[in-house]
């Protein structure tokens, strides 16, 4: 099931002058008021389920960073499906109301060499849900 992306730049040529989609990592960090750890949980794997390019969820009870793959054409439009990802699912996942407080968005090629040079998560990480 895919998603129609709508871009936010505005302007330009037709079609044919757009470039093809590209991966983008995603990082999106959301916190607020405490929730019980078990509600967290189970709505960061709702919207695992919900949005099955989750790669990996952390969480405590008032922060989560959710990291995850994003195609689109480039940053501005994955920056803008990754900042309606909370808002959308927050009542089919039952969220917390918590607000987004940090978002990374860079192409395949940087997260991979960050990954060679010793930064960020490992490939290794364990997909899923984790507290912290």
């Amino acid at each position: 099931m895919g998603r129609a992306l709508t871009s936010v730049g505005g302007g330009g040529g037709g079609e044919d002058d757009r470039p093809e989609s590209r991966l983008w990592h995603v990082t999106l960090s959301v916190s607020g008021k405490p929730v019980p750890l078990g509600e967290v949980r189970r709505s960061l794997e709702q919207l695992a389920h919900d949005h099955p390019f989750l790669l990996t969820s952390r969480y405590a009870a008032d922060h989560a960073e959710i990291r995850y793959w994003e195609e689109a054409r480039d940053l501005h439009d994955a920056a803008a499906v990754a900042l309606r990802l909370w808002g959308e699912h927050r009542s089919s996942a039952q969220l917390p109301p918590w607000e987004i407080v940090g978002l990374e968005v860079i192409d395949r090629a940087t997260y991979h060499q960050r990954v060679a040079e010793g930064y960020g998560l490992p490939p290794a990480t364990r997909v899923g849900v984790h507290p912290y």
